[in-house]
């Protein structure tokens, strides 16, 4: 077995503002405490550890994060994006407002967390 991905630190303005709004609009179970940290615990293991931000400066560097949906999955987190009339894009550059995209046969798009972190779901990895 090799590497795997097993945790990542997603800064964050307040912890459980962002740490629910992922867990809700994803629809996984809700973030637990450990230490400093609320974590939002992937179904693959990977964990989402929100912690926070406590550089200098007033905006929080953004980050990228994409997480791979069965086709129910998808009609489910994206009904909850539109639902709260929140704004999407098909693509990074967020050029494509309102959009999504069909890349290598599934479906995607990208959109905010609280924090201005890009999140994307898709149901298909890329270049798969």
């Amino acid at each position: 077995m090799g590497p795997r991905l097993n945790h990542t630190i997603v800064w964050c303005r307040d912890p459980q503002v962002s740490s629910s709004y992922l867990a809700r609009t994803l629809g996984t179970d809700a973030p637990v405490a450990w230490g400093p940290f609320l974590d939002v615990v992937m179904a693959n293991d990977v964990t989402l550890a929100y912690l926070e931000y406590e550089g200098t400066d007033d905006e929080i560097p953004s980050q990228h994060y994409a997480f791979l949906v069965t086709e129910n999955e998808f009609d489910q987190v994206f009904g909850r994006i539109t639902s709260n009339g929140q704004r999407y894009w098909a693509d990074p550059a967020l050029r494509d407002e309102g959009s999504i995209n069909h890349h290598d046969g599934g479906r995607g798009v990208y959109f905010k967390d609280p924090d201005g972190h890009l999140l994307e779901i898709i149901t298909r990895p890329y270049g798969g």
